[in-house]
């Protein structure tokens, strides 16, 4: 619903008003920007939860420099909010204040106001330095020449899981994008991306009730992803792209489709703040840590977090940067949200060592586990330092699993695990459940990521170590990693069926006898290749056939003037048939 801004029919003698229903309620809304917010991008929005949007009654947006904001209100997906979208952007430094008839969350009869931040800068485009070049780094294909993904190596024992495996490798080296391996590790389907783009946080998720693939797409910059977030179906056809709302770049560090259509991703904002509290200058760049909630069908924002709200510069373990790097502070650095099973967030900040528990309508902190300020007393082991990927395990004794680098700089651990995390909510105590590290070990300065599977075993991304790691009862029964040099931000082990629209690609060469190279990229139902060969390219016959057990097949034929290839599933239906060729 987009309805035209004008003067209102409730509270006319407000000048810059919105009129959207009656006026009054009792029902209390969530707003964001959150009453007080002094982090607030001049490109916001504001965002009303908890009401209709036909019901919103009278709202008058003014800005204390840029004086009256007219706009449109647009309604959520779900009917339970809507957003006023400024025709015009507020002024950098200045104090708007909303008057509303609503039981606003922290505002005093319905009025609230928030201070529209001084940004401080873009983000440059810093790629990652391409992986050197070793033997055997690089996979390249007959039928497929376009296609020059980083070679892999899996060791899989008959006890690992089944289901595939989601890579983001991000240094090449020729190529970047998401991967999906087999459940024995073969390649099933490469995207190489434009450069200067990698991936970041690919894996299978639910959208609407289907299986669909997501991954972030972007250039980074010192750490920082600039880009898009992308819906594929099991086609790999893109359905949907998200992104920040606000005027806020999409960052890599977190993708997640909620159960209500909606995403949590993660931003970061430069804005000019006040260092004085950590030594540093009166106006001091520094990276604020957001977290948004975005509803995909609309693009709008139903929830923002701000970290500079909530949290000093005091709680960082990382220095101001030197001012001739010219680089904003990034004193806390999110890496990851999840949804604790009450519906309030699970943040995790790698530069304060701290998983946040917070409150979803106000946005206030309930509980810190880490870092100078927990809430919890650390047991023995339970300690981790520049952290990623905490997430919410069991809901009754909480269970918190996180992936914990220990090596920033500086180097706090001497290698890097996989922690399992025991929070015991009434003696405010956490205690390691396990710590699992890798064979020879690792250490890690940053990304990396922990899954406890379906089966009960427990999956592991080394991050900036090219390893993966499945461990089930305390032993290790698949072990992987890149041939060359490689970093993935996560790495998943989840089931996916793809059906890609495309033929399979096939190429065929002549000579005392044909050979067939077929591939059929992101395929996974293929049991095994039919080959059909004849005279004529309109009457073709079987003539071979080969399981699949790779992504690129070589089938040996007897000469043909032409040929072609069928994929046939394990009870033999045909799933695809290529192009017919002529052998050359």
């Amino acid at each position: 619903m987009t309805r035209r801004l004008g003067l209102p029919s409730c509270l006319a003698a407000l000048i810059a008003a919105v009129a959207v229903g009656g006026c009054g309620s009792d029902a209390p809304v969530s707003v964001f920007p959150i009453a007080g917010s002094r982090v607030v991008s001049p490109d916001a929005q504001i965002a009303f939860r908890g009401r209709p949007a036909a019901d919103l009654g009278s709202v008058s947006v003014t800005g204390s420099i840029s004086g009256p904001h007219y706009g449109d209100v647009r309604s959520d997906s779900d009917g339970d909010g809507g957003s006023f979208l400024p025709y015009k952007p507020f002024t950098a430094g200045e104090r708007v204040t909303v008057r509303t008839g609503l039981n606003i969350v922290g505002a005093k009869k319905g009025t609230f106001g928030f201070t529209v931040a001084q940004p401080a800068g873009g983000f440059p485009n810093l790629p990652p330095p391409a992986a050197p070049r070793v033997d055997g780094d690089v996979r390249q294909f007959h039928s497929r020449p376009d296609l020059q993904p980083g070679a892999t190596a899996v060791n899989a024992s008959s006890g690992a899981a089944h289901g595939d495996i989601f890579l983001g490798p991000q240094n090449g080296p020729i190529q970047k994008g998401p991967m999906i391996l087999g459940p024995d590790g073969r390649l099933i389907w490469f995207y190489p991306l434009p450069s200067p783009d990698v991936p970041s946080d690919v894996r299978a998720q639910q959208y609407e009730g289907k299986p669909v693939l997501t991954f972030w797409e972007g250039y980074l910059s010192a750490g920082i992803g600039v880009g898009r977030d992308v819906i594929a179906d099991s086609s790999y056809r893109r359905i949907a792209i998200v992104t920040a709302a606000n005027g806020l770049i999409t960052d890599l560090h977190e993708f997640k489709l909620t159960p209500r259509g909606t995403a949590l991703i993660t931003s970061y904002f430069p804005v000019w703040w006040d260092g004085s509290s950590v030594g540093g200058p009166s106006r001091l760049a520094v990276q604020d840590s957001v977290v948004q909630e975005i509803d995909i069908k609309t693009g709008l924002l139903l929830y923002q977090w701000d970290s500079l709200d909530h949290v000093p510069l005091s709680d960082a373990y990382v220095p101001i940067p030197p001012a001739s790097s010219h680089a904003a502070h990034d004193y806390f650095h999110i890496n990851s949200v999840d949804l604790d099973y009450d519906g309030d967030l699970i943040i995790s900040a790698r530069n304060t060592w701290t998983v946040y528990k917070i409150d979803r309508d106000t946005g206030r902190i309930i509980w810190e586990l880490g870092g100078k300020h927990s809430s919890f007393k650390m047991g023995s082991g339970a300690q981790f330092a520049f952290q990623h990927d905490a997430r919410v395990r069991a809901p009754d004794d909480l269970v918190i699993t996180l992936f914990d680098d220990g090596a920033g700089p500086p180097i706090v651990h001497r290698q890097s695990a996989g922690v399992k995390l025991l929070l015991d909510l009434k003696r405010m105590t956490a205690s390691a459940l396990s710590r699992t590290s890798h064979s020879p070990p690792l250490q890690s300065n940053f990304q990396g990521n922990y899954q406890q599977l379906r089966s009960g075993d427990d999956f592991f991304g080394w991050g900036q170590q090219s390893y993966f790691t499945e461990v089930s009862g305390g032993k290790v029964v698949l072990d992987g990693h890149f041939i060359g040099t490689n970093s993935n931000y996560r790495v998943y082990r989840l089931p996916w069926t793809g059906k890609p629209v495309d033929r399979p690609a096939i190429v065929a060469t002549a000579g005392n006898q044909d050979t067939v190279y077929v591939s059929w990229n992101g395929a996974t139902q293929v049991a095994s290749w039919r080959v059909l060969g004849g005279n004529s390219s309109r009457s073709l016959a079987p003539v071979a056939s080969t399981p699949n057990r790779a992504f690129e097949t070589a089938i040996p034929v007897a000469p043909r003037s032409y040929l072609a290839v069928q994929g046939l599933d394990s009870d033999g239906h045909v799933l695809g048939t290529s192009q017919v060729v002529a052998p050359h």
